[in-house]
Formats: structure tokens, C-alpha cells, sequence
């Protein structure tokens, strides 16, 4: 195996218990009247944010205010919004892509800083939504090695953790090939293996099956869910596909117009339609339906998986069997 640095810039390319749950309220500019209060632990989280503010140049509003997050190593975590809502801008917060206006983020209870973005920037891998944005080298094998080479590692441990990363996504055999005769779905593979190389404990994936076949979208988030099952990465995804969303997340978090508005379970937040609507946002499509059965006067609990869905129907039908003397 040959490995040479790849073109990239290096700046850009290293960038990448017990709980109780309740409901509080919160008042923000969109007026929205409730929010959900995350799960609370003891430890220090893996990422913690702290009123971050950030507002662009050229616009007069923050795109991100007031935000205040905490996420625990081993978490899976959706990050829901309609566009413009700032899950990007918050996502290149936290391995110092860009600095806040105000607040701070911490990685593992240190604050990031000049000093240590690149040892951040080693801990938080972030996988951008346009794969073209970050598979730049030769070869697959080159893009893979970039991350690991810039960490300064030996030849060895480099040429190990590209076979690794490689293996587990999938690519074993396209080493030598060049990213831009790829698929759109192989691309964001190379961009995930390039980031898994690096062996992060968080990987942050932004809209990770945008623009992909529901085959190869299906592919890539067993992908995901094996990195956590397996490797026990932390995981912030940014999605508009809510229907995976409940298969996926542990925790949602929604951001609307720039502020954190709810933050709860799948099973907490997609129970609220009104909130997911005034988020700009729709509920899952088996969610979908049983507010629609709601609606007609039926005694159902909203479900948001298939398996559920069946479970409910089924009680249903049992229930309605019993009221009518049916055996």
C-alpha cells in the first residue's frame, strides 16, 4: 500500500444512570410554549454547549441564540429543523470549524480554543452533507489516509486504520479508485471511512443520506448504527427523513429559527404535533397515521415505528373484539 499526503487543505479536512424525564416551558421569539427536558446524568458529557450565539456577517439575526446542549458519550442524538434552522451552523461549532459569536463549546469539559482545536478536531469528526466538500484525493485510499497522516502516526498504525476504516464501510476492493468515478452513496462511504480512520470518539453527520437511493440510504445508516453498536462512537445526526429518525435517535433535538426549542425522545416529541408543525417539521409517516385515526375517534396511542404500529392495531382490534362479545 502507497500513501501520500492527498491534496486537502489541512485545516478544513481535520474537521470533520440514571435519568429522569419531564417537560418544562420555554419562551422563545417563535412562541412556542413547551420544550422537553433531556435526560439528566452524572459525569461530564462529551460535548457540552454553553449559550452559544453566532450570527453571519451579512445577516442582521443570530442563525444560532442562546443555544444550551449537553450529550453523553454512547448517545445517539437526530438533530431535526427545517432549512435555515442552524443545524449546520451548530454542527461547525463543535470541532471549531467556526467560532461563536458568544458561549463556549466544550469537548469532554474543555473549552475550545486555538490551542486545542486540533486535538478537538480529533475527538469530534464531522461527516458534510456534500461528500465533493471533503473526498478530494487520488484514491480512496489516499482520502482514508489523510486524517490519520496529519495526526503524525506511523506508517504502520496509518496503513492498519485504513484497512480497518475501508473494511467496515465497505469499500474492501476500490482502494485504488479514484473518488470522483464513485457513486454519490460510495462518496459519503469514503468521507465516513476518512472521518472513522481518525478513530473519533464523536462523529457529527450532516443530512448523511441526502441525495441517496433508499437502498444505499438504508445502507448507510446501518452504517452509522454499527459505529455506535460496535465501536460506542457518539453520534449527532441532522436529517429531514423523520421516517428514520425513530429507528435511529435516542434523543431529538429541534432547532427552529436559530434557538433549541425541544429536546426529548422520539416517543416524547413526535406525541406533540402541534410542535413538530410550528418546527416546520412533519411527523413520521406511521405517526401520521394514527393522528388521522385520532382524529375519527379511535382510542389509539400516535405510534412512530412499523413494529408499534402493528402492536396498537392489534390491541385494538383485541379491545374492540372483547367490547362486542366476540371470542
Amino acid at each position: 500500500m502507497s500513501i501520500s499526503n492527498p491534496p486537502h487543505n489541512s485545516e478544513e479536512a481535520t474537521n470533520t444512570l440514571k435519568e429522569t424525564e419531564g417537560r418544562r416551558d420555554l419562551k422563545t421569539d417563535a412562541g412556542h410554549k413547551k420544550a422537553y427536558k433531556s435526560s439528566e446524568r452524572i459525569g461530564t458529557p462529551i460535548l457540552e454547549v454553553k449559550d452559544l450565539c453566532h450570527r453571519y456577517p451579512h445577516l442582521e439575526e443570530n442563525a444560532l441564540d442562546r443555544i444550551n446542549l449537553k450529550v453523553y458519550g454512547g448517545d445517539r442524538v437526530a438533530v431535526l429543523g427545517s432549512n435555515g434552522a442552524g443545524k449546520s451552523t451548530l454542527f461547525k461549532h463543535l470541532n471549531g470549524i467556526l467560532r461563536p459569536l458568544s458561549g463556549e463549546v466544550l469537548i469532554k469539559g474543555e473549552k475550545i480554543t486555538k490551542k486545542n482545536v486540533r486535538m478537538c478536531r480529533e475527538t469530534v469528526g464531522i461527516v458534510f452533507q456534500d461528500p465533493d466538500d471533503q473526498v478530494l484525493a487520488p484514491s480512496v485510499e489516499e482520502d482514508v489516509a489523510f486524517g490519520p497522516i496529519n495526526m503524525g502516526l506511523p506508517r504502520e498504525e496509518v496503513e492498519t486504520r485504513v484497512k480497518e476504516a475501508i473494511k467496515m464501510v465497505g469499500l474492501t476492493g476500490l482502494e485504488e479508485r479514484a473518488p470522483h468515478h464513485l457513486s454519490g452513496g460510495q462518496k459519503k462511504l469514503v468521507a465516513i471511512a476518512g472521518i472513522l480512520a481518525m478513530r473519533p470518539e464523536v462523529i457529527v453527520l450532516d443530512e448523511p443520506t441526502a441525495g441517496l437511493d433508499p437502498m444505499t440510504s438504508a445502507r448507510v445508516l446501518e452504517l452509522i448504527m454499527k459505529m455506535n453498536r460496535e465501536l460506542g462512537i457518539t453520534l449527532l445526526l441532522s436529517t429531514h427523513n423523520v421516517d428514520v429518525v425513530p429507528y435511529f435517535a435516542e434523543r431529538i433535538l429541534v432547532l427552529h429559527h436559530g434557538k433549541l426549542i425541544a429536546d426529548g425522545s422520539p416517543d416524547e416529541l413526535f406525541n406533540d404535533p402541534e410542535l413538530m408543525r410550528e418546527a416546520h417539521l412533519r411527523l413520521p409517516r406511521v405517526a401520521e397515521v394514527f393522528e388521522m385515526l385520532q382524529h375519527e375517534g379511535l382510542d389509539v396511542k400516535i405510534q412512530i415505528t412499523a413494529e408499534a404500529a402493528r402492536d396498537e392495531i392489534l390491541r385494538l382490534i383485541s379491545s374492540r373484539q372483547k367490547n362486542a362479545g366476540i371470542e
